[in-house]
């Protein structure tokens, strides 16, 4: 069965444009062409088309592209690695996210910590303690996320508790695919008053609840990969043998 391109744009309530896009960066085969020379697309390319929409909000577009084009290849062990490392990045996220709350509702803990160490850590110890390269701390200080105090001896950076609990939380979304949501809960996360715990381990449960909704975007992508899988005569048997 032959489409038009309008056809599939309107299912997929994207605009032509778009589908002849995704088709230039090689996401999908090259269209047919009536003898007038008007693209139309077989099944084979809506399954394409379809993976783009359902795969992008979960891995995003880089990954997206990437699984599309190894499919093209026959490459389809790497394609489905390629996933696989998307979504293991994404777990250690989740992670992330449950010791970031976890450390937020020990707030009393913290306080104590504060009230032992008035002068702050330097960047090394937040890494040491945090898992967290330097550099990133230092980018998200220069893009405003998070403010660094000075030590008037050295003018080294020195980070108090209240300040690593906004190191944390950015941390657990590092990875995550971009989107509005995601823009918001970053903003919220720069906006944030380190004094206000509540507020702090109310932006921690909403990136969990964020992370959750990931998951299953990953899930629903992955899904249409497999249906693309089948079309495509993708060896999927278990009995399988190369």
């Amino acid at each position: 069965m032959n489409f038009r391109p309008i056809d599939i744009a309107r299912k997929l309530r994207v605009s032509t444009s778009a589908l002849r896009n995704y088709e230039a960066a090689g996401l999908v085969p090259p269209a047919n062409r009536t003898p007038s020379g008007h693209r139309t697309y077989t099944e084979l390319h809506a399954a394409y088309f379809e993976c783009i929409q359902a795969m992008s909000p979960g891995f995003g577009m880089d990954i997206t592209a990437e699984v599309l084009r190894r499919l093209q290849k026959g490459e389809w062990a790497s394609a489905l690695w390629c996933m696989t490392e998307a979504q293991t990045a994404l777990f250690r996220d989740k992670r992330r996210a449950d010791d970031t709350l976890a450390y937020l509702e020990s707030g009393e803990a913290a306080t104590a910590q504060e009230a032992q160490d008035p002068g702050g850590q330097s960047i090394g110890q937040v890494s040491a303690e945090t898992g967290i390269p330097r550099s990133a701390i230092r980018h998200w200080e220069k893009t405003g996320l998070i403010t660094a105090n000075r030590n008037p001896a050295n003018g080294y950076r020195t980070f108090n508790r209240l300040q690593v609990r906004k190191i944390r939380l950015i941390h657990t979304l590092r990875q995550a695919v971009y989107s509005q949501e995601l823009a918001e809960l970053k903003k919220a996360i720069g906006l944030l008053d380190p004094d206000n715990l509540e507020a702090a381990i109310a932006i921690a449960r909403d990136s969990l609840r964020y992370l959750e909704r990931m998951n299953l975007h990953q899930l629903k992508g992955a899904y249409c990969v497999y249906r693309l899988c089948e079309r495509l005569n993708v060896p999927l048997s278990p009995s399988h043998r190369e």
